[in-house]
């Protein structure tokens, strides 16, 4: 299922963030959004998901319009995990997880076996069915947003996107939620799309790379491609060396800031301080 956008020209009240932009989501594949924020990676993912209708151009599933597309047929396709998603106070994680499973019921008939047992299989998936009978907001962080992706893959989607999955998370839950991403892609051929801040994450935990700056798509491809030190200059202003780890991906090590860097190039070595001197 391929998911693409075609001169898309995006923002909210008439003011304009991204200007235009045209991209193709690699179907089976992880797809980290990265940039500095207000560039319009969470923009750009709203509008990938539907809930953004573009001032012009347009998103397209298969080349099919997602404006042509009721909620429910856009549900049945792909699944859209915000950043910060709210729940009904004292939801059961069970309950919770059903959510996903709505775009399959109609108005009259409640959850099938089928419903029930897709849900099962989504909370062993994610490691919460022993949770399962525990209120939302008695979990950690970590626990809360594998949670949140069972109810997800509970759609049977065949695209997921996430806007930063791992926003709010301490280090070893941000690895847990990126594993369990990683494997439901290998597993499952789940094609992902998510926005990440922390680039050597992106790197790691992804196959392809969108580069935005200020609305625009500035790099995109395989991360040994797209990461690197002269793009980190001009994206995110920062200095740094981008070495290739051994798993075959970049790991960045920023140095400083493009001003802090300039500034100790105009004072010259002799004023520079021990740390400066280094880099």
């Amino acid at each position: 299922m391929s998911l693409s956008a075609e001169n898309v020209r995006l923002g909210y009240d008439g003011q304009v963030i991204v200007p235009e932009l045209s991209v193709k989501i690699p179907r089976h594949k992880v797809t980290a959004l990265i940039g500095p924020n207000g560039c319009g990676k969470s923009t750009l993912l709203k509008s990938l998901a539907g809930l953004l209708k573009p001032y012009s151009g347009g998103v397209s599933i298969d080349n099919h319009p997602l404006a042509s597309m009721s909620r429910r047929e856009l549900a049945l396709k792909l699944a859209f995990l915000p950043q910060k998603p709210q729940a009904p106070e004292s939801i059961r994680v069970r309950d919770l997880v059903g959510y996903g499973r709505f775009p399959y019921q109609g108005l009259m008939r409640g959850a099938s076996a089928e419903d029930k047992k897709i849900v099962r299989w989504a909370m062993n998936e994610t490691g919460v069915e022993s949770y399962a009978e525990r209120p939302i907001e008695a979990l950690s962080g970590g626990q809360q947003q594998r949670v949140w992706i069972a109810m997800a893959i509970a759609q049977k989607a065949e695209i997921l996107l996430l806007d930063e999955p791992t926003t709010f998370l301490d280090w070893g839950h941000q690895l847990e939620v990126l594993e369990l991403l990683e494997r439901l892609n290998t597993e499952s051929g789940l094609t992902v799309v998510m926005s990440l801040h922390d680039l050597n994450q992106a790197a790691q935990y992804s196959d392809n790379v969108l580069a935005m700056k200020e609305g625009a798509l500035i790099a995109k491809g395989a991360p040994t491609d797209v990461i690197n030190a002269d793009l980190l200059r001009e994206v995110f202003r920062v200095e740094a060396e981008c070495l290739i780890g051994k798993s075959g991906k970049p790991h960045s090590i920023a140095h400083s800031s493009v001003h802090k860097a300039q500034q100790s190039r105009e004072a010259g070595p002799h004023n520079a301080t021990p740390s400066e001197a280094l880099f």
